[in-house]
């Protein structure tokens, strides 16, 4: 199968995720995770996008970005990975044992309205939902904890958000998200479809020519 080119296009929200190679866990102690928080920062200097939200698990990671120049997303997490791999086999003494990760990252669009927000929260909340925390904000890995927690260097890597949330932010991402929601979310990653509302997809995919990801999979067999 073809591999489509990934849309990679400044001023527009992103949903970026990678995974280990089988899943495996790669990050298991603290200098895994924190090696990782200091990778972004320094990944920054040389590739700058606005993160807006991140969360780092033992297997994955997931990042809601918006690239400034077209191509960003690319750099970023091209170098990002490359480092904390070379990082990871240095400190684990297995230098030369190959990928930690899938391959390519896989992204998405996002509109940027009430789904950002619900984004925001499936990003942030995901040690909640794979019952790792009591809370969201007891994950010391991620975006909400160094916002609540370590401001000094939320300030240096994370970005003010587009839109502007209302309500109690940590009280309500500690709720179930609906499992609808979810379900958008895991079909966007494993197609690389826009998540939005339908109007607001439809633009989109004929703006970036995303025609492929709303295909059914498999072969499709012309009726006679």
């Amino acid at each position: 199968m073809p591999r489509h080119n990934r849309v990679d296009v400044a001023g527009e929200v992103y949903h970026v995720v990678n995974r280990a190679n089988g899943r495996e866990v790669i990050f298991q102690t603290d200098d895994d995770y924190w090696s990782v928080i200091s990778i972004i920062e320094e990944t920054l200097k040389r590739y700058p996008l606005d993160i807006f939200s991140f969360c780092i698990m033992s297997n994955h990671w997931h990042f809601a970005v918006r690239p400034r120049e077209n191509g960003d997303i690319g750099k970023f997490f091209g170098s990002m990975t490359q480092k904390v791999t070379q990082r990871w086999h240095a400190y684990h003494h297995s230098v030369g044992s190959g990928h930690l990760f899938q391959g390519r990252f896989r992204s998405f669009l996002v509109q940027t309205d009430s789904y950002f927000i619900q984004l925001m929260k499936y990003v942030e909340s995901n040690p909640l939902r794979a019952k790792m925390v009591a809370r969201a904000e007891d994950w010391r890995w991620g975006s909400l904890y160094i916002r609540l927690f370590k401001r000094d260097l939320a300030s240096r890597i994370l970005a003010d958000w587009p839109i502007q949330y209302t309500g109690d932010y940590v009280n309500d991402i500690n709720q179930p998200l609906h499992e609808s929601f979810l379900q958008q979310v895991r079909h966007s990653s494993a197609r690389g479809t826009p998540l939005g509302e339908a109007e607001w997809i439809q633009v989109m995919v004929k703006k970036f020519g995303l025609e492929h990801t709303l295909r059914q999979r498999g072969r499709q067999f012309k009726s006679k």
